[in-house]
């Protein structure tokens, strides 16, 4: 059976009003009533409501941060970053997949509105979803263009793209291919391609392009297709569009160097021959959590748009 309110009060031998004070940290109270009340809370194994707090005019400490999926190592990673920033300011986090399907963020995003979350942080890579521009939360997004409204953290996607080229003419290569999404949107990644398309062209060579249409969930096949165009084109170099496909291509391409996109940990720890263009989460983390936070404080306040962090070129 489920803890009620008066529950915790008989336990902790109080008021429910005491309780309430407790919970919502309202009016002087002793700690040593607390602390009673506390470990009531414990026993019985009692959650406030969120909602009902929220419905009070209180804080509901809930942020809701949508990603593409969390398959892929890096978002593994930001999620768990996210979550560690947001719980050391006091908030907790549902943490939702949109699976790269529009109909399910959709569904998403109003689960997190009628749970009454202070704020969204979205790394959405689906386009057309009229409810970012309709919501009334405030909204942050990671690396997506998703409305004018709406800032956008990333890294430097450009100047990505520009340290990749440079490593591979380095390396000697005169025929390189960059492998890019084919979203047709205006959003920080797509940077990556002109970065490096641009700098070799300024180095009067001429980069081929291929595009993917889920860059997020590399399959075996895609990863054949690609590799028989390098062949059939007779590419020396690779900048992929991030680090499980630079690595998927180099068990297939061993002899051609490739430069990944991401920089994760793990995935460099096991694989230190991996030369990648590293996204520094902390600080990614650092400046969606500050703009939430100032979003949250004045819905209204005027943030920049475009906050980019900057990368670096990992190599062995």
């Amino acid at each position: 059976m489920v803890a009620k309110l008066s529950d915790v009060a008989e336990l902790a031998g109080v008021s429910v009003a005491t309780v309430s004070r407790v919970i919502n940290s309202y009016g002087p109270i002793s700690q040593k009533t607390k602390d009673k009340v506390h470990a009531a809370m414990r026993q019985l194994h009692y959650q406030p409501n969120a909602m009902a707090r929220s419905l009070q005019g209180k804080s509901s400490q809930f942020i809701g941060v949508i990603l593409p999926t969390i398959d892929n190592p890096f978002f593994g990673v930001l999620a768990g970053a996210l979550e560690k920033a947001l719980f050391e300011r006091g908030y907790k986090v549902i943490i939702a997949s949109s699976a790269n399907n529009v109909e399910v963020e959709r569904q998403y995003l109003q689960m997190l509105a009628a749970n009454q979350v202070e704020a969204i942080i979205t790394g959405s890579h689906n386009l057309g979803i009229e409810e970012y521009e309709d919501a009334s939360l405030p909204i942050v997004a990671f690396d997506r263009h998703l409305s004018d409204d709406i800032p956008t953290v990333s890294s430097d996607n450009y100047h990505g793209g520009e340290l990749a080229a440079q490593y591979l003419l380095n390396q000697q290569v005169h025929k390189p291919l960059v492998i890019r999404d084919d979203d047709n949107s205006n959003s920080p990644t797509v940077k990556r391609g002109q970065g490096f398309v641009n700098y070799m062209t300024r180095h009067n060579v001429q980069a081929l392009r291929y595009e993917v249409s889920d860059k997020l969930s590399m399959q075996q096949a895609d990863v054949e297709k690609i590799k028989q165009f390098v062949l059939d084109n007779q590419i020396d170099g690779i900048f992929a569009n991030n680090d499980l496909t630079a690595i998927m291509l180099k068990n297939v391409l061993p002899n051609l160097p490739i430069v990944g996109y991401d920089g994760t940990p793990l995935l460099t720890l096991l694989h230190p021959d991996l030369v990648t263009i590293v996204q520094p989460v902390d600080e990614i983390v650092k400046k969606l959590v500050e703009i939430m936070l100032v979003k949250i404080g004045d819905n209204s306040a005027e943030i920049t748009t475009d906050n980019i962090v900057s990368v670096s070129l990992k190599y062995k």
